[in-house]
């Protein structure tokens, strides 16, 4: 891969898989965090070896883990975003829908993700040289958004919200394509779907890489006000509402009926 930076976070995804799928094939406790949100060993341990890898590059980094316990850097204008498990409800569900992110955030904008889904061994990659899934055989394939394509929602699967049927009706949507934790932007990144609505809380690294991979395909992210997701906020890490698309102008048009329905609701 021509990208180094972009090269040494997928290396450091898969060393962070190898930690995640021995404990899930085996038993292991169930843990809660001060917000009372469930966490296993495997979440500490692949965070442990992500860190490892990226450690030589230098930067600060925002990780879930290193949060909770209470070590937030001073992050700067370049810095890592990272979720050593995304999707620890799926994890612990063992549906294999769960994810590790990794994000480089430049001047608040995600320019660099990788997600790995352990399970599956699905692969996925975002930068300035667009977004690619890597196959079986380890090759980059291209990969690119669809917003012509019959509108297919992405919701969900552990956080669905009222307001979702109305938004559906009102952008004609003929299909609800539901999956967990980021596998959601890399459907609509590879063009399998085309809409998702964020009606429920997220934080910073829940979204980083996802965004990162979507708007290397062709899509976007906006918040309600219109405006492109940011990262770096500081405070306590969550993300508004957003809408993530398949495109610009797709993504514009499901702000206006994202507020609509919220409004109605």
């Amino acid at each position: 891969m021509p990208d180094k930076l972009l090269d040494l976070m997928l290396a450091a995804a898969r060393a962070a898989a190898a930690p995640i799928m021995d404990i899930y094939l085996d038993e292991f406790d169930i843990y809660e965090k001060a917000d009372g949100s469930p966490v296993t060993l495997a979440d500490q341990r692949a965070e442990t070896a992500i860190l490892k890898l990226l450690a030589p590059t230098g930067l600060p980094f925002l990780a879930e883990e290193s949060v909770a316990a209470g070590h937030v850097p001073e992050l700067g204008d370049r810095f890592f975003c990272i979720d050593p498990l995304d999707g620890t409800k799926e994890f612990l569900k063992r549906n294999g829908e769960f994810t590790v992110n990794i994000a480089l955030i430049e001047g608040g904008r995600p320019t660099r993700g990788v997600i790995l889904a352990p399970a599956s061994g699905a692969t996925y990659l975002g930068g300035p040289d667009g977004a690619f899934e890597i196959n079986y055989r380890n090759e980059l394939l291209p990969i690119r958004t669809n917003p012509n394509h019959p509108m297919r929602v992405v919701a969900s699967r552990s956080h669905g919200h009222d307001a979702l049927k109305g938004f559906c009706d009102a952008l004609v949507v003929t299909e609800d394509v539901s999956v967990g934790s980021s596998l959601k932007f890399c459907l609509l990144a590879k063009g399998d779907a085309q809409l998702y609505p964020r009606f429920t809380p997220t934080c910073e690294w829940d979204t980083a890489a996802g965004q990162a991979i979507l708007e290397a395909a062709g899509g976007a992210v906006l918040t309600l006000d219109g405006r492109p997701l940011t990262y770096g906020r500081g405070g306590d890490h969550l993300n508004p509402f957003f809408m993530a698309a398949a495109s610009l102008e797709l993504a514009a048009k499901g702000v206006s009926e994202m507020q609509k329905a919220l409004s109605a609701g």
